[in-house]
């Protein structure tokens, strides 16, 4: 029996609402695909407009509740867009957010310019951040929901020439400490996975 076919006989995420960022690719992909088939209406994002507009058919062909928008998550306008359309097409109503878009580089510490530090903390972090804040009326509309932060291995150990990216997932796991203290009064639960090196397209 298939990995899919044995979750749904222990749960169903049917009328369930999912945001997932980056999901055109990767980690994303298989998270939007695995909320898809559990039953849950999903939105999803992705900065390249090429490779998002590869997805529809394939979700279609599934028969997947899945649509998309273009939206680089280090913009605040366009994580702002993002979160008035997310809006509209659930009308109002989300109950699962994935903030799963970041990106990384190899590079010593030393050698990291300015644009590189603003990019990758606004990528990685910020955006984290600012999506769950605009996504919390959403979440607390619905009366609850779960928000998941996709850290890293690297959030809990050094890495060499990763200092940059580690500090960005270090932060991430304690935001969602805080806010899992902070919002359980809402029923919004907050966690975060933290996988290991995945090899993923580029």
């Amino acid at each position: 029996m298939e990995y899919g076919n044995r979750s749904k006989t222990r749960w169903s995420l049917v009328g369930e609402t999912a945001l997932v960022t980056g999901g055109s690719k990767g980690i994303g992909y298989a998270i939007v695909e695995e909320l898809a088939e559990l039953g849950a209406t999903v939105h999803t994002c992705s900065r390249n407009e090429e490779e998002l507009n590869k997805c529809p058919q394939k979700w279609q062909e599934k028969k997947f509740k899945v649509t998309g928008s273009v939206c680089d998550v280090s913009s605040r306008p366009e994580r702002e867009n993002l979160m008035e359309t997310v809006k509209s097409v659930f009308q109002g109503r989300l109950t699962i957010l994935v903030n799963n878009a970041g990106t990384g580089f190899i590079k010593a510490a030393e050698e990291i310019t300015e644009k590189e530090y603003s990019f990758l903390m606004a990528t990685n972090l910020e955006s984290a951040f600012h999506i769950t804040q605009l996504a919390h009326p959403l979440l607390k509309a619905s009366g609850g929901g779960s928000v998941v932060f996709n850290s890293s291995l690297a959030g809990l150990q050094g890495i060499e020439n990763l200092s940059l990216y580690c500090t960005t997932k270090g932060a991430m796991n304690q935001l969602t400490k805080s806010l899992a203290c902070e919002w359980a009064k809402y029923n919004i639960r907050c966690n975060a996975v933290a996988p290991g090196a995945i090899e993923t397209p580029s």
